[in-house]
């Protein structure tokens, strides 16, 4: 892809992610957050958070979009990258259960992209959560189970 090619599909996934927010079900933090992961073969899968008044049974807009991709019968080895929206002043990364989960089905050096209305955030999986938990240094379980 052309420095054009990736604008434009950089700026349809932003659209995207914020669209899905819209979705969310949002009552209790009135913070309604969407995600778009995307796939090595270009597909996407979105995903918006959903909170519960057991605050702990919430689940984050990141964490559907990986699930979502895992139930329709994504493999792990097929995750890119990630694209969030936050409704806020700056853009926030995602929280640690987040992170955790992204780590586990994403490559370490995957870009992780947060923006909001007023600011954007990127990084890569291994600067938000440098030695993720795994049962074996350097892989995640799931890849040990399938190598």
């Amino acid at each position: 892809m052309n420095n054009e090619q990736l604008t434009e599909r950089l700026a349809q996934l932003k659209s995207t992610a914020q669209a899905v927010s819209q979705h969310a079900y949002a009552p209790y933090s009135q913070f309604p957050v969407g995600a778009v992961v995307l796939l090595k073969d270009g597909r996407q899968f979105s995903g918006c958070n959903v909170e519960n008044a057991s605050y702990g049974l919430t689940n984050c807009a990141e964490r559907t979009a990986i699930f979502a991709a895992i139930a329709a019968g994504v493999s792990a080895d097929q995750f890119a990258g990630v694209v969030i929206y936050t409704p806020s002043q700056p853009a926030y990364a995602p929280c640690g259960a987040c992170r955790q989960v992204i780590a586990e089905f994403f490559a370490a050096d995957a870009p992780v992209l947060s923006f909001s209305d007023a600011d954007q955030r990127h990084w890569q999986v291994q600067d938000l959560l440098p030695d993720a938990f795994s049962f074996q240094p350097g892989g995640s379980l799931r890849a040990k189970l399938e190598g």
